[in-house]
C-alpha cells in the first residue's frame, strides 16, 4: 500500500476524527485571517510554522522537522505534507486539499506548490520562521518572481493568534491544572540525596498520567550552582542540603501550554534566597497591575524594571518579563507573537495570555525562579496557573 492508498483508506473511516476544535472555531480563525489579508493586499499566505498550521487547520504531528506548509487564499486552504504525514493530515486537519510528496524526495515539493501559488498575485511569507526552508523559497521565487513575495505574513498571523478565543482559554486552563499537578509531584520528592533526574521524572510522570500530550519542552530541573545558569537542564546531579531546586514545567493540552516556575529549597532557604524570591513576587504583582488593555508592553516592562533596579547589576535577568503562550510544538512553548520587554510598543488586549518567567540568577551560585501564566483582563493580569509565589521547602512543598 503506497501513501496515497493509505490516505484514502484512512479517509474512509477516520477523516477529521481527531480535529482538536469544532469546525466553527476554525471558521472564525480563518475569517479573521482572510479579513487581514484583504486589508494588507495579500492574495495568498504561505505558512510553515507547525503551530500556524495547527491554528488554522488542526493539523498536528510530533514529527515537525520535515517540510510542511499551508497555503491560505480567499477560497481554499491547501496543506502540503510528506508521505509519512498524510495519516495525521487526514485525521487531524480540516482543509480543502492535501498535497503529498515522498518523504525521501524533497525535490517533489516545489512543482505542486508553485502550481498552487501561481494564480495568486501577492504572496505573504513568515520570513522569520525557522520552518521556511531556503531551498524551497528560493526555488519558488525563481519560478514565480521574487517581487511577488512579501515578508510580513508572519506579522499578520501573529496579530490574530495573540488574542485567545474562549476555546483556547479553556485549553490553557486545563494545561495549567496539569502543570500544577506535575510541579506538586516533583516538589514532594525533593530532599538532599535525590537527583535532579528523579525530580524531573516524577514531574513528567504526573503530567503524563493526568493527561498531558507530548510536551513542547521537557520538565526543566536544576539545582545548586546549576540553577544560576539559564537554559541548562537535569543532568544526574545529586541535590545537596539547603540548595535551591529550580523547576519549570508546562503540560500540553490540545497543544496549548500554560507554564509555571517554582523553586524548592532542600532544607532552609538563606535570607538572600528569600529576598530574591520576594523580589520576584513584587515584580509579578507590578506586571499584573500594568497588563491592562491600552497599556503598551514597553510600559509594563519599564514598571517591572523599576522594581528590579536594586538587583539589576547583581542578578542576571533575561530582559523579557513575559512572552505570549498558546498552541506550540517542540522545541519550545514560546508562541512568539508578543514579548513584554523594553521597546515593544504593542498594546495589551483582553484575552492575551503571557507566561511571566521571573527568574533571578546569581552566576556560579544559584537562581530563584517563580512564575505564572497570566490572562489580560480589563482589571489587569489574572493568573491561570496557581503559584503561591513563595519559596517551597520540604515542610511546605505541595
Amino acid at each position: 500500500m503506497d501513501y496515497q492508498a493509505y490516505r484514502q483508506a484512512l479517509a474512509a473511516t477516520q477523516q477529521g476524527s481527531e480535529l482538536p476544535f469544532t469546525p466553527q472555531e476554525f471558521t472564525a480563525r480563518r475569517r479573521e485571517v482572510r479579513r487581514r489579508m484583504r486589508q494588507m493586499g495579500i492574495d495568498a499566505l504561505l505558512l510553515t510554522d507547525p503551530a500556524d498550521l495547527y491554528y488554522l487547520t488542526g493539523y498536528h504531528t510530533f514529527e515537525v522537522s520535515v517540510h510542511a506548509c499551508l497555503v491560505v487564499t480567499a477560497e481554499r486552504l491547501v496543506l502540503q505534507v510528506p508521505s509519512i504525514e498524510t495519516g495525521p493530515a487526514v485525521v487531524t486537519a480540516m482543509v480543502d486539499e492535501i498535497l503529498g510528496y515522498r518523504w525521501e524526495s524533497i525535490d517533489e515539493v516545489v512543482e505542486p506548490l508553485a502550481e498552487t501559488l501561481a494564480p495568486h498575485g501577492v504572496i505573504g511569507l513568515d520570513a522569520f520562521n525557522a520552518g521556511l526552508r531556503h531551498g524551497v523559497i528560493g526555488e519558488l521565487q525563481a519560478r514565480l518572481g521574487a517581487a511577488r513575495f512579501r515578508n510580513d505574513g508572519g506579522e499578520l498571523l501573529d496579530g490574530v493568534r495573540i488574542v485567545k478565543s474562549a476555546a483556547e482559554l479553556e485549553c490553557l486552563r486545563e494545561s495549567a491544572r496539569i502543570t500544577s499537578l506535575g510541579l506538586g509531584a516533583a516538589e514532594a520528592i525533593i530532599e538532599p540525596g535525590v537527583t535532579d533526574n528523579q525530580v524531573a521524572a516524577e514531574g513528567a510522570r504526573a503530567m503524563l498520567a493526568a493527561g498531558s500530550e507530548f510536551m513542547s519542552l521537557q520538565p526543566i530541573v536544576t539545582s545548586g550552582h546549576r540553577s544560576g545558569t539559564i537554559h541548562v537542564n537535569h543532568k544526574r546531579r545529586t541535590i545537596e542540603q539547603d540548595e535551591p531546586v529550580f523547576l519549570e514545567f508546562g503540560a500540553a493540552f490540545q497543544r496549548y501550554t500554560a507554564p509555571m516556575m517554582r523553586t524548592v529549597v532542600a532544607g532552609q532557604p538563606s535570607r538572600d534566597m528569600l529576598a530574591l524570591g520576594e523580589l520576584c513576587r513584587e515584580i509579578g504583582e507590578t506586571l499584573c497591575t500594568a497588563m491592562r488593555p491600552g497599556n503598551t508592553f514597553d510600559e509594563a516592562a519599564r514598571a517591572a524594571e523599576a522594581v528590579l533596579a536594586s538587583q539589576s547589576e547583581r542578578a542576571f535577568f533575561s530582559g523579557v518579563f513575559g512572552y505570549a503562550v498558546g498552541a506550540q510544538f517542540p522545541p519550545s512553548w514560546v508562541e512568539g507573537t508578543g514579548f513584554i520587554a523594553r521597546g515593544q510598543m504593542r498594546t495589551f488586549e483582553s484575552d492575551m495570555v503571557f507566561h511571566l518567567p521571573l527568574c533571578l540568577r546569581l552566576p556560579g551560585e544559584w537562581g530563584i525562579g517563580l512564575s505564572d501564566t497570566v490572562r489580560v483582563t480589563p482589571e489587569g493580569g489574572v493568573a491561570l496557573t496557581d503559584n503561591d509565589w513563595r519559596l517551597a521547602t520540604p515542610d511546605n512543598a505541595s
